[in-house]
């Protein structure tokens, strides 16, 4: 028996009917009800959305649903593109959003985000000096430079100081640096109104492409095909691109396999959670900025913010921020009293950090440093030789040199205390039986000291 033919207007209303039937009431009418099919072109459906939060809703959670509902009323793959309803703007202001930045003295880029105001330290030192050898190179011979790690490290700041930087030295390069939720939306926006020439013209004009947030194109099926060929084309024509990502390219789920071949074909750079040294450094660059050179605070409070505020370079700005504006506004004097209880609503629901987990991380830190491995790698349940005489050393140090008990070292490493004891054990008879091991040991209990 042949599968019936159903319209693709058909299509879509079979989706939402069997939408509310899978789905409870409440479910259906906060993010089904208001969706509307704005245009069909070939096998793509374009579906209006109220607003971003119920878009990132649907493309995260409920878009393979939809996908496997459509394969039930069609023998071709049907494809979805989300895009926000634009309400009471007149078609004027409209195409001047759609094209924004389509200028050269448009790039999009903030001043502020220089190679002069970010703190390099152990923890983004490739990823800073890649960027900087890409800035300053006549050639393109890094490409992409993919830039990841988690939010509030610096990748956004890294992206645009290149940016910036291009643009000082060498003028008459077209820099574009873009969200990719804004390409999507540009893209989506000059394929309803058939304007993909000037689309297409503005992205393949360009000499340095930055961009970021690429983890977001994921789903967006039609869109990726779209970047694909920009990709291709300006890398075909060497002109620069950058990208950045909160994610590894392994990590990256629902995203062409060609595209994200494309990207480990360039170099991939990642920027990690600063260390204690490395956040005392970002707090007294920042305090220079927005105090000048006259005013400093105590050791002791740039501690406490360091501690207490680890996660993320953003977050620990805004702890500081929050610190000097209320000291000011109440007149108090910068102590550690004061420091505290202006930063209480802040530490509400954090987990404050205890002396073993600082301890932990400095060690950390000077061991990956010592054997020119990366810190996750180390913490990672990766077996390799190459990461295990680290591991006992990290081990040793927080037991012997700082008594931290057992189970206390297997819940800051991740481990059974099984094996964090027979490690204990192991390195204790290594260290007494190898020189050269005691010699390591002596370095690094120094650079804690230091």
């Amino acid at each position: 028996m042949e599968k019936k033919e159903f319209s693709k207007e058909e299509i879509w209303k079979n989706i939402l009917k069997e939408l509310s039937l899978i789905y409870n009431e409440k479910v259906f009418e906060e993010t089904f009800s208001n969706l509307q099919l704005y245009k069909i072109e070939n096998e793509v459906f374009f579906i209006s959305v109220d607003n971003e939060f119920i878009k990132n809703k649907i493309l995260n959670i409920y878009l393979k649903k939809i996908k496997k509902i459509a394969e039930k009323y069609s023998s071709k793959k049907i494809f979805f593109e989300f895009i926000l309803e634009k309400k009471n703007k007149p078609e004027k202001e409209q195409k001047k959003e759609v094209f924004l930045n389509s200028e050269n003295d448009e790039k999009n880029l903030d001043k502020d985000y220089t190679f002069d105001n970010f703190v390099s330290g152990s923890s983004n030192i490739f990823a800073f000096e890649m960027a900087k050898k890409i800035a300053s190179s006549d050639k393109v011979e890094i490409n992409p430079l993919y830039i990841f790690g988690s939010v509030g490290l610096g990748k956004t700041h890294l992206m645009q100081a290149i940016g910036n930087f291009i643009i000082k030295k060498k003028p008459n390069k077209k820099v574009l640096y873009i969200k990719v939720d804004q390409f999507i939306e540009d893209f989506t926006n000059n394929l309803i109104k058939g304007q993909m020439d000037n689309f297409n013209k503005k992205y393949r004009s360009i000499d340095v492409f930055l961009v970021d947030d690429i983890q977001t194109i994921s789903e967006a099926t039609r869109s990726q095909m779209e970047f694909f060929k920009i990709f291709d084309y300006l890398n075909f024509n060497k002109k620069q691109i950058v990208i950045t990502s909160d994610k590894t390219i392994s990590e990256l789920s629902n995203i062409m396999k060609r595209l994200t071949n494309r990207f480990k074909a360039g170099l991939v750079v990642d920027i990690q959670k600063p260390d204690p040294k490395h956040r005392l450094d970002i707090l007294k660059k920042k305090i220079l900025k927005l105090q000048g050179n006259n005013f400093k605070l105590k050791k002791e409070i740039l501690n406490f913010i360091s501690a207490h505020f680890y996660d993320n370079i953003r977050e620990m700005e805004g702890a500081l921020s929050r610190l000097l504006n209320y000291i000011q506004i109440y007149k108090l004097d910068i102590n550690l009293k004061n420091t505290k209880e202006a930063l209480e609503p802040l530490l509400k629901n954090k987990k404050n950090i205890t002396q073993e987990e600082i301890y932990s991380e400095k060690i950390k830190t000077i061991v990956s440093r010592f054997y020119n491995i990366n810190v996750k790698d180390l913490v990672s349940k990766n077996k390799k030789i190459k990461y295990t005489l680290p591991r006992h050393i990290i081990i040793y140090f927080l037991k012997k040199i700082n008594n931290v008990s057992y189970k206390k070292i297997a819940f800051l490493l991740d481990k059974k205390y099984s094996s964090v004891f027979k490690a204990y054990k192991l390195i204790e008879k290594k260290i007494e039986k190898n020189e050269e091991l005691k010699k390591v040991i002596e370095f690094i209990l120094n650079k804690m000291k230091n």
